[in-house]
């Protein structure tokens, strides 16, 4: 018999049997995703996935591969959306390759955890996740300029000039992705700001996350409609994403194995 490990998407509480129906298939090589009870209303969700695809080693090593590690993403964020949408659900997902020896393993580590899950479903219940980025927008074409004589005061003058302009517009940008953060904020019922990726050439001024109450999104939607408009006045683009799974609000540890 082949070695398999339990691979867990997320955890649920509230769903029911009608929750599983017109399940995604799961990541590659795993078997149909089922909800397993750990608790009264709280199931977790799993597969058996292959042991030798999917050994600590083997993943590390596909890591490096990214149309893997997408493919999995992709598969893993169908099943966590689709239990999302279920009447009465509240799902904390779990991060990537979330894995145990088996399903006993996987319940009594989840059962370990059971005061913690239950504080976190109750803060994000009735909630969803709203991202917002803000970028500086791509600079027009500059035109032309015909060579001039000028003098070294001149040119100086013209090199102070553009460097302060720069940073008057660099200072507006900032303002701007800042009054985004807290306008939003205080609509939301949590806001986390996340650092800009480390190997990004131009960093967004600002990647956000928001938790907003179902009953205040349409006041949430149309702030980031206003918030959108005073972003191009400086010369930023706007992007909101969602509604998604509150991935980035399940705390630290929940996510762990």
């Amino acid at each position: 018999m082949e070695d398999t490990s339990t691979y867990v998407y997320c955890l649920v509480h509230g769903a029911g049997p009608v929750a599983v129906r017109n399940m995604p298939p799961g990541i590659p090589g795993a078997t149909p995703p089922t909800l397993v009870n750990i608790a009264p209303g709280l199931s977790i969700v799993i597969s058996e996935v292959p042991g030798a695809m999917y050994a600590p080693g083997e993943v590390e090593r596909r890591l490096r591969d990214l149309d893997w590690v997408a493919e999995i993403a992709l598969a893993h964020e169908l099943v966590v959306e689709r239990l999302s949408r279920a009447r009465g659900a509240t799902v904390l997902p779990l991060k990537l390759f979330t894995m145990f020896s088996g399903p006993e393993r996987a319940v009594a580590e989840m059962r370990t955890r059971r005061r913690q899950l239950e504080a976190v479903v109750k803060r994000i219940r009735g909630c969803d996740e709203w991202g917002v980025r803000v970028t500086r927008k791509a600079p027009a074409p500059a035109a032309p300029v015909r060579p001039a004589v000028r003098s070294g005061a001149v040119f100086l003058a013209a090199k102070k000039q553009a460097r302060d302009e720069a940073r008057e517009q660099a200072a507006r940008l900032g303002d701007a992705a800042d009054e985004v953060l807290v306008r939003l904020g205080r609509i939301a019922k949590q806001a986390k700001r996340r650092p800009a990726p480390e190997s990004a050439a131009t960093p967004p001024l600002l990647e956000a996350g928001f938790l907003v109450p179902h009953e205040r999104k349409a006041r949430f939607r149309t702030a980031a409609r206003e918030a959108a408009v005073r972003c191009r006045a400086v010369g930023a683009e706007f992007t909101l994403t969602g509604p998604w799974p509150a991935y980035n609000f399940v705390g630290p540890g929940e996510a762990r194995s």
